[in-house]
């Protein structure tokens, strides 16, 4: 940094020299210490800065976690919200899908839902070039994996960003760094990207997009440019799509700053043709996941409320954290930097206020619900509102560094731009994100950044002291930011940890649990259900195939047929759970469960105990049922959806239930039922305890639309036949038509063993197929015990292949006694025709390249003439 300034460079020249003018002479005496670093050759100034930005974020983020005490730097764990119970999960499956330890490929996932479309998961949480990391590490520590996989995105945005700022334009690397870092570990890293690790890609995504700009608007690198769009989508679609709008406001605002006015048109066009081939190469995956997601179960509609305009300042400070407000701290002294902008009177007029202006664009575009979807592809985000704010970042930090990179503001425009820092900070006050530790640490970072500011301010006049004031300004600005944020980090993990819900790190339990699995394992003749405990896909971590599952992608179908069964969910339904019912086993074909029960020898934990039974074959057959004359539709109780889906009659005819209130919080259900049969309580928002003649207390947790709790066995019915239960319960209570359901073993045993005379004899599965044999004369419908989402296509016999049908949400083939096979193979909806756009664009690729090699040969051709 200086307190002088060069001429500036024109736009389509951003490394011009500087150093001339009035006063050039001792500003070059005062940078030499920083130019020295810089190195003589140009090219080594980008490498630098983007080593110098890449450390240093990396630096400040561990920090944070060992300040922190926070996994794997301490001892606290890090599976805030969806870490622990999806992203870890689908990491660790990932680890076995690569190294080849699944039952599935990568279109098919038998350990979840039944089965569950795999690509649109992979194109969704894995498809970053980062996530083939996890295979590095051993298989229980998927937790360090990740977060080596994390430090790394980060790390990777901050030396992207680095190199951004130095294309933009020239100015000392360390300061281009420093910002750089900033941006990598910005609030929005902190407090959302750092727990949804694969939207660490669009933080990347940004200033890599921001270079295709660049190159668009000099029309340079034709070929790398598109490459680079269609890595972004491929790695994650959502936020690359929120980085390509990002990139287009920075590049637009390039163009309408560019004194020269030269090449804007040509610009956007080079620009879009890089964005569309891109955006083509990615189609295979693009295309997969957006159909997934039309089908996908949605969550319930949101209410745009844009958050209050005190609350957006404090989001600007240190150590705050919220999901209603968007994350865009930047670092004290960057910030204080990008205010200057507009009082900086040495940046020509169209940059001074045209930053400025679209960055107070882009902040109220978050205040707007037209833009606020069109952020957010349309759909009303849940969870954290305003996920596009590390663009609005970028943006604060690109101002920074243009009103930096050609030397220090003038006292005039610092006093000013520490004004308006001010009056945001004052203007915060009060609000609920910001922390007890905000203002100090804001204070003291302020602080140190007016000391480099001051060195950097009087260096001129300390002509033996030139060499060192400048380094010591530099250090003290790494001091200022990198500091401040390290304890941002800090504190932002402790509040996640005190304010959001987490789960345990994995340990002990997951790996007992797996080896019970291992040992039982017998698909595809049956099922392995490893349990609903602690539920989050609990399958993916230690095996099975059982029914919970938690994805974005969850399928409607998949979630209409498991709840109308009795199944419970959390996260608004797409966090399904296992359901522990031998009627629900029967149907699924769920031969051995796995539960977890109180340690027998004493311990204070809980160990796996593994019960086996005798279960139908995966692929039944109804003789009387006859599709599509079927006209069975699920209803308001469990009990009879599952004899339906079973096809036998095996609880008790409802009997009549009685209430009785006895004040708040407690209820009595009466009713009678079959001696020796067993009670299982149906409540749908129901969150206390079910206590059955005195016995046991059953808990049930629910919290309507977020969390519904499985149907589950609340005791055995005496010999009286008299059921009393007794329910203490906390909010609101919701009961069913048909609360109570008692099953009798010896109906479900007749049942099981109808279906298992006529179903399949043979059952064979492979990554993405269903092949079974069934008995000779067979008719009605083949009933696979696999939900029927979108893109399952069957056959029976040596018949055509057709789009599968459904029977009450599964797959169902129709027999005319003369097949004696069925066959179902998978496609996820999407893959063909991404694979066409794809082509075409690889083909649009190779055309670009040839044709911008062609045209190059002949402008070097006059060159070589003469000495040919």
């Amino acid at each position: 940094m200086s307190a002088t300034v060069r001429p500036p460079s024109g736009p389509t020249a951003p490394d011009g020299a500087g150093g001339t003018g009035p006063g050039g002479a001792r500003a070059g005496r005062v940078l030499a210490p920083l130019r020295g670093l810089a190195g003589r050759s140009r090219g080594s100034v980008p490498l630098r800065a983007a080593l110098g930005a890449g450390v240093l974020s990396c630096v400040v983020f561990c920090l944070g976690s060992l300040l922190a005490g926070s996994y794997p730097l301490g001892s606290h764990s890090r599976n805030v919200v969806d870490m622990g119970t999806q992203y870890v999960p689908f990491h660790a499956y990932w680890r076995k899908t690569l190294l080849g330890g699944t039952d599935g490929d990568l279109l098919m996932n038998w350990n979840s839902g039944f089965g569950s479309n795999f690509l649109g998961d992979i194109g969704t949480y894995l498809s970053s070039p980062f996530d083939l990391m996890v295979v590095l590490f051993p298989a229980d520590r998927v937790e360090l994996a990740l977060y080596v996989i994390s430090t790394a995105k980060i790390t990777a945005a901050g030396a992207a960003m680095a190199v951004l700022l130095l294309r933009l334009r020239r100015g000392p690397w360390p300061v281009a760094a420093v910002l750089g870092a900033g941006y990598a570990v910005c609030g929005w890293t902190l407090d959302n990207g750092a727990y949804v690790p694969m939207w660490l890609d669009g933080l990347l995504a940004f200033p890599l997009l921001c270079l295709v700009g660049e190159w668009a608007r000099t029309g340079r690198r034709p070929v790398v440019g598109p490459l680079v769009v269609g890595l972004a989508w491929v790695s994650n679609f959502y936020t690359a799509y929120m980085a390509t709008i990002g990139a287009g406001i920075v590049l637009l605002v390039r163009l309408l700053t560019d004194e020269e006015g030269r090449r804007r048109l040509t610009g956007v066009l080079h620009a879009a043709r890089s964005v569309l081939i891109g955006v083509g190469l990615a189609a295979p995956l693009v295309l997969v996941i957006y159909s997934a997601t039309k089908v996908a179960h949605p969550t319930p509609p949101v209410t745009f409320a844009p958050a209050a305009w005190p609350d957006v300042f404090a989001r600007l400070l240190p150590a705050t954290s919220s999901t209603e407000s968007p994350a865009l701290y930047i670092g004290t002294p960057a910030l204080a930097l990008a205010l200057t902008m507009p009082f900086n009177r040495r940046l020509p007029a169209r940059t001074r206020y045209g930053w400025p202006a679209a960055i107070c664009l882009v902040a109220l575009s978050l205040h707007w619900r037209p833009t606020h979807l069109l952020w957010h592809a349309g759909a009303e985000p849940n969870g954290v509102t305003d996920r596009q704010a590390f663009v609005l970042c970028g943006l604060l930090l690109i101002a920074a560094w243009l009103s930096t990179a050609d030397g220090l503001p003038r006292p005039r425009a610092l006093a000013a731009g520490l004004a308006l820092l001010t009056a945001l900070a004052l203007a915060a006050r009060g609000t609920y994100a910001v922390d007890r530790w905000s203002y100090p640490v804001f204070a003291v970072a302020l602080f140190v950044g007016v000391l480099a500011a001051a060195a950097v301010l009087v260096a001129p006049r300390f002509e033996n002291r030139a060499r060192l004031l400048p380094v010591l300004a530099v250090a003290l600005l790494v001091t200022a930011q990198a500091g401040e944020m390290a304890v941002a980090g800090m504190r932002v993990s402790r509040l996640e940890l005190q304010h959001r819900s987490w789960s345990p790190r994995l340990g002990g339990q997951e790996r007992d649990t797996a080896a019970v699995v291992a040992a039982k394992d017998d698909w595809p003749r049956s099922r392995t259900d490893p349990g609903a405990d602690p539920g989050r896909n609990d399958q993916m971590i230690v095996g099975g195939q059982g029914g919970g599952y938690y994805s974005s992608l969850t399928a409607q179908i998949t979630y209409d047929t498991l709840s109308a069964l009795g199944h419970g969910y959390f996260a608004k339904g797409r966090r399904l759970v296992s359901l522990d019912s031998p009627v629900t086993d029967a149907v699924f074909s769920i031969g051995t469960r796995i539960r977890l029960v109180q340690d027998p020898a004493g311990g204070a934990g809980k160990v796996p105990r593994a019960t086996t039974t005798a279960v139908p074959p995966l692929v039944t057959v109804r003789p009387g049922l006859r599709l599509p004359d079927s006209t069975a539709r699920f209803g308001a109780s469990v009990f009879a959806n599952q004899e339906m889906l079973l096809g036998a009659r095996v609880y008790d005819p409802p009997a009549r239930t009685t209430k009785t209130r006895h004040g708040k919080g407690s209820l009595t259900l009466s009713t009678t039922c079959t001696p020796g049969s067993r009670a299982y309580l149906s409540a749908l928002t129901f969150n206390g305890t079910a206590t059955m003649n005195g016995g046991r207390p059953v808990a049930f947790a629910g919290k309507l639309p977020a969390v519904r709790p499985p149907v589950q066995s609340i005791g055995v019915v005496p010999a009286s036949g008299k059921v009393r239960v007794e329910l203490r319960h906390t909010g609101w209570l919701d009961l069913p038509k048909q609360p109570i359901g008692c099953l009798v073993a010896s109906r479900l045993d007749q049942a099981v063993q109808r279906l298992r005379a006529t179903g399949a004899t043979d059952v064979r599965v492979g990554g993405h197929s269903v092949t079974a044999r069934i008995p000779a004369g067979s008719t009605g419908t083949a009933v696979l015990a696999v939900p029927r989402i979108k893109g399952w296509r069957c056959a029976a016999g040596d018949g055509p292949a057709r789009p599968a049908k459904s029977y009450l949400g599964l797959i169902a083939v129709p027999l005319d006694g003369r097949a004696t096979s069925v066959s179902c193979d998978f496609r996820p909806p999407g893959l063909l025709r991404g694979a066409a756009i794809g082509a075409t664009a690889l083909a649009c690729l190779t055309a670009t390249a040839f044709w911008y090699g062609r045209t190059r040969r002949r402008r070097e051709a006059p060159a070589a003439a003469p000495g040919v």
